[in-house]
């Protein structure tokens, strides 16, 4: 909205400038909900989106007591630019189940993480451990918790440190652990596969085996839609996570699940405030390929949806995941940001082409995977065959040397081992090499 229009417009005007002021308004409106049809916004969302712009009922003869004061509008929100009601589900369950248990939240200072623990918080756990290796994330997450009636204790530290770990678990004696900490920059991370590496495969063995080692009931790993036929480093370091789980949860006491699922809206690293930043300088909106297309969940909704799971018995040798709805096309995404900023025709977008280790689509799961729906709404179990675990820990080992020593191309080559499906154009010149 142009800053100009924000205020209110002035009490006593003539007659014929109030008529031109409820004219205009009804004309903006009508441009937005046109725009937004162009821009293929589902018609629900226009909807909600033309009322969000539309006035009050304007009555010509009683305009003082009808102004339209653009402050007081609602701004669109991400369930606008998803087009699609967001997810509201039963918490009595989910409280009676984590109900004066201490669970314990790494990554507790990042999106998913702290989001988690402010859910938590809220649910009446009895005590609440945040790790985190970012000590400013850390700070504002345990500073907005404060107050709350449970016992809090946020604890600077990185998984991939076992000792230090391992005290954690000591200090803190988890009932449940939310496996959040990881590295999701998928571009970053192809020049970086030795630090993706120790953090997302062997942050989580060491955080899968305390939880064994300490006895602790449940393990909930935080995954992704690119740990599916994964065609990154990143996304192949988190199906490594998730087979590790799988293959402790066959001798642990401890419950092993992991939960996978596509983008969020609004966490660090998001598509949406780089859109923003783009629209308010001017442009241009910076997408990769017009048809490069991903699946979008806010926040709340998917950490609803992990604790959601919790409660489910379908969770036995099956990865959870979450209902994303349909995927959304980034182009359609960064036009609809343009146009419900109002700068249809004067921001341009401008395709960069595909970073490393992108894919114009992803997945949820597998096609060997059974998936069959739950008793929670948006939430359906994938079930694999039996899988052959024998040798996948000395694998790791390996693979955690050249790590430690930065030989990125035989780490590649180990992670190709490890997760055949693994399928990158740098992974083929390696191969070539050999």
């Amino acid at each position: 909205m142009n800053p100009s229009c924000r205020d209110t417009l002035p009490a006593k005007v003539a007659t014929g400038e109030r008529q031109a002021a409820a004219a205009a308004a009804h004309a903006l409106v009508g441009t937005i909900v046109a725009a937004l049809e162009t821009a293929g916004l589902p018609p629900t969302s226009i909807s909600k989106a033309e009322a969000k712009f539309t006035p009050q009922k304007v009555v010509i003869e009683d305009f003082d007591a009808q102004l339209v004061n653009v402050n007081e509008l609602e701004p669109i929100t991400v369930e606008d630019l998803l087009g699609r009601e967001k997810v509201e589900l039963d918490w009595g369950p989910v409280a009676e189940f984590v109900k004066n248990k201490s669970v314990l939240v790494t990554g507790g200072g990042g999106s998913i993480g702290s989001e988690l623990c402010r859910q938590l918080a809220r649910l009446g756990v009895s005590q609440l451990t945040i790790v985190d290796h970012a000590e400013y994330n850390l700070y504002a997450i345990d500073k907005e918790l404060q107050g709350s009636d449970i016992v809090i204790k946020s604890l600077l530290g990185n998984v991939t440190n076992k000792a230090h770990l391992f005290h954690i678990f000591k200090q803190s004696r988890p009932d449940l652990v939310f496996h959040a900490a990881a590295y999701k920059h998928v571009p970053l991370l192809e020049n970086h596969a030795s630090e993706a590496f120790l953090n997302n495969v062997v942050g989580t063995r060491h955080v899968a085996d305390c939880c064994d080692e300490f006895g602790v009931d449940q393990m909930v790993l935080i995954s992704t839609d690119k740990a599916v036929n994964p065609y990154s480093v990143m996304g192949a370091t988190k199906r490594l996570a998730e087979k590790y789980c799988q293959f402790i949860n066959s001798t642990s006491q401890t419950d092993y699940v992991a939960v996978r699922f596509g983008n969020v809206l609004g966490s660090a690293g998001s598509v949406v405030p780089l859109f923003e930043q783009q629209i308010a300088q001017g442009g241009p909106v910076t997408v990769t390929h017009k048809d490069m297309e991903r699946y979008f969940m806010t926040i709340p909704e998917a950490c609803q949806l992990i604790l959601q799971g919790l409660v489910l018995e379908e969770t036995q040798d099956s990865t959870l995941v979450l209902d994303m709805g349909q995927p959304v096309k980034i182009k359609n995404l960064a036009e609809r940001m343009i146009t419900l900023a109002g700068k249809t025709g004067q921001v341009n977008i401008q395709y960069t082409g595909l970073r490393p280790g992108e894919k114009l689509n992803e997945e949820l799961h597998y096609d060997v995977e059974d998936l069959k729906a739950t008793a929670v709404d948006k939430i359906y179990a994938a079930k694999r065959g039996q899988q052959n675990f024998s040798s996948l820990s000395v694998s790791i080992d390996q693979a955690q040397q050249h790590a430690v020593a930065f030989e990125q191309d035989a780490l590649k080559k180990a992670l190709c081992q490890m997760v055949p499906e693994f399928k990158t154009s740098t992974l083929e010149l390696i191969k070539d090499q050999s």
